[in-house]
């Protein structure tokens, strides 16, 4: 498996990928919309997108946007999507995606990746705190829809 940061060139390809991890998220199977907001971040380089290949097949991604630390005066890199096709999971594609992303953010000095996930998501959370996560027991989050 190879990893590697992706490009125009890879656009539809991982908004195919895109589309599937958000329906993953019981969101509505939306393809053009998928194809336009990828399309988007990549021109605008305002997220940074690593791609999974097995065999030349892109078959998962990771997306990360930059964000700051105000305490730490330092970059941080919130680590939005990760996502591997059902039919390869459980075969590095996942750890290899998070090494990569910490791999960047190291490079970047950033102060830390975060990330959060759906309380259901055992499989992924095992995966998560396997390669040093921690939950945040300090601090809670807050939504509002705009």
């Amino acid at each position: 498996m190879d990893v590697i940061q992706a490009t125009e060139l890879h656009t539809n390809e991982v908004a195919v990928l895109f589309d599937a991890y958000r329906s993953y998220y019981d969101q509505a199977p939306d393809f053009k919309g998928a194809l336009e907001f990828i399309s988007e971040r990549i021109a605008q380089k305002d997220s940074v997108i690593f791609v999974v290949l097995l065999d030349a097949e892109i078959i998962g991604f990771t997306q990360l946007y930059p964000i700051f630390t105000s305490l730490g005066m330092k970059r941080g890199w919130l680590l939005n999507d990760l996502y591997v096709l059902e039919e390869h999971r459980g075969r590095g594609a996942g750890k290899a995606l998070l090494d990569k992303a910490t791999a960047y953010g190291k490079s970047t000095n950033a102060a830390w990746l975060m990330l959060q996930t759906y309380i259901a998501n055992t499989g992924a959370q095992k995966l998560y705190e396997k390669e040093g996560f921690k939950k945040d027991t300090n601090s809670y989050y807050y939504y509002k829809a705009l």
